[in-house]
């Protein structure tokens, strides 16, 4: 399997606990936690990628602006 180009993401600034991205040859897309080779890494393809983003921008608005 070719290496993977592991890129943090912007939003973890110099925290901790980091995720980071990699696109892999297949064109998909892989996230994994922190500098060290995690045991974990996720596979996704990048429409379920933005899904998942979509998903968590709408619950953080739904927790910011709750209503009732």
């Amino acid at each position: 399997m070719p290496e993977l180009h592991w890129q943090k993401s912007s939003f973890s600034e110099d925290q901790a606990n980091c995720l980071y991205v990699a696109t892999a040859p297949d064109g998909t897309v892989r996230l994994r936690e922190s500098d060290d080779e995690p045991d974990i890494t996720l596979t996704a393809t990048p429409t379920q990628l933005a899904a998942l983003i979509a998903r968590f921008r709408t619950e953080d608005a739904q927790r910011a602006h709750p209503i009732g």
